[in-house]
């Protein structure tokens, strides 16, 4: 017996040449999709309930070269390498409109020829199609009185995957992608970022600053009140968790009773470009997690600003740490980057962190090396490795000629080179663990005082500078491996 399949219309694929109407129709198909589908269930709950099942499909992406097309070889996105078909399916085009439109105007310019904008055959979970409707949230499974998968299409990880960014260049139907995630892994990454971060996708921005201390966010705060005070700052709102907003200096944010494990705070300006700063806490697990998230919303750049052990006798607490290179014993990120993969360090962010310091600090040049080192930056996954038998750890540090140890920043950098997200380090120095200067109570309220806001100023400087740098200068080509995909 064939089961009766309940779908929205599904008009036939249209040849466009300009973005913007592109990605109008996608919105369209999108809005289609979801609208039919928060519709079934709300009558299903209601108790209208036909035989079969309710089913939406994404909308997509699709276009067809047969050139050899030369472009630009500068530029590290925006083209496909040859002749082809090429593909991706799209999630939340309204969030996305911006991001849509880039891209595919670049692909019209490079190649010449139209793209196409149709449905897909890849069904739309029903939890993600109501992922933007809070009033129609989804039961779990067993509330309702009927299983929700016999009726509607659910989330299901054989299709919510990495495999594009971790290589894999060919699609389900033959196609090569077109992006670097799908639309199902997206719509995951989104869902994930809400429950860890307690703030809406759509207030991130495109700067993000991670961290590992909450000193950091309470001086975060403090910088946000002061810029929504001044008219000529260019922000226009504050995001705290629990999606409270503001956007006067005396706004009101209050505290939640319960922090998400990864809280989210956002700086926002009008274009998107504003700051996001992550409090990931302590080890490389939440800062894979937080980072594999973050990466489906295409950031211009991400950079950690924490604390980390010192391991030279010449440094002093307070001093700064730019990484130029990574020892990595995370071990999070061994099965989809090995450890033999080098992960090189990136000019623009570089230069723009030590321009950064040198502004804020009032040094420069030979002077800059009375605060500052440059180094390897090792990233280890136990908090207490100074309790370990000491000549293994020591040894293998001093061999990588490694100038401070944390646990989250080679994590960080590893997951932008693996989602060609650019990425960078600049670290402060909280204690000297091989010195005999542990972090102790006292001795950290006194550092803390003192360091946290120059520290905090230095990444927002740093950010403010690559917000300033076109973007195709911004990604770079060391980022980009044999065959790319088209989309950023």
């Amino acid at each position: 017996m064939t089961e009766t399949l309940h779908t929205p219309a599904s008009p036939a694929p249209k040849a466009f040449t300009r973005a913007d109407e592109a990605v109008a129709h996608l919105k369209s198909l999108y809005r289609d999709a979801t609208v039919f589908l928060a519709t079934a269930f709300s009558d299903v709950i209601e108790g209208e309930r036909p035989g079969g099942r309710f089913r939406a499909f994404y909308p997509e992406i699709r276009m067809t070269t047969s050139s050899f097309t030369r472009v630009d070889s500068r530029l590290a996105f925006g083209y496909v390498a040859e002749p082809g078909t090429y593909a991706t399916t799209i999630t939340r085009p309204e969030l996305f409109g911006n991001y849509l439109e880039q891209q595919i105007d670049l692909l019209l310019q490079n190649h010449g020829v139209p793209i196409w904008i149709g449905v897909s055959d890849t069904p739309m979970p029903l939890h993600f199609a109501l992922a933007g409707t809070p009033a129609a949230l989804v039961p779990q499974e067993g509330v309702l009185d009927f299983a929700l998968r016999d009726m509607f299409d659910v989330p299901d990880l054989a299709t919510t995957s990495d495999g594009v960014v971790n290589g894999q260049r060919r699609l389900p139907g033959g196609e090569a992608p077109l992006a670097p995630f799908t639309a199902q892994r997206i719509d995951y990454s989104l869902a994930r970022l809400t429950h860890y971060t307690a703030t809406d996708p759509d207030d991130f921005q495109n700067h993000v600053l991670f961290t590992n201390y909450q000193f950091y966010v309470d001086e975060f705060e403090a910088y946000a009140r002061r810029m929504l005070a001044d008219p000529d700052s260019g922000y226009s709102a504050f995001v705290a968790p629990g999606h409270q907003t503001i956007t006067t200096e005396d706004g009101v944010i209050t505290p939640l009773p319960r922090l998400p494990q990864m809280p989210a705070y956002h700086l926002k300006r009008a274009d998107g470009q504003g700051i996001t700063l992550v409090n990931i806490g302590v080890g490389p697990s939440n800062a894979k997690t937080a980072t594999d998230h973050i990466a489906v919303l295409r950031p211009h750049a991400w950079l950690m600003v924490g604390h980390c052990a010192g391991l030279r006798n010449s440094q002093n607490l307070g001093d700064f740490v730019l990484a130029h290179a990574y020892l990595r014993e995370d071990h999070v990120l061994d099965a989809d980057l090995p450890v033999w993969v080098p992960i090189p360090a990136l000019a623009e962010i570089q230069i723009a962190l030590e321009e950064s310091v040198e502004e804020v600090t009032k040094l420069e040049g030979y002077e800059l090396k009375r605060i500052m080192r440059t180094g390897t930056v090792a990233t280890i996954d136990n908090r207490n490795w100074e309790l370990r038998d000491q000549s293994g750890p020591v040894h293998r540090l001093s061999l990588s000629r490694a100038i401070a140890l944390d646990m989250e920043s080679a994590t960080i950098a590893a997951n932008g080179f693996r989602f060609r997200v650019p990425y960078g380090t600049l670290l402060c120095v909280s204690d000297k663990p091989l010195h005999g200067e542990l972090k102790l109570p006292g001795m950290a309220s006194d550092f803390y005082r003192t360091q946290v806001a120059r520290h905090l100023m230095i990444g927002i400087r740093a950010m403010e500078k690559l917000r300033a740098m076109p973007i195709e200068r911004m990604h770079s080509r060391k980022l980009r491996s044999f065959d790319e995909t088209a989309f950023l």
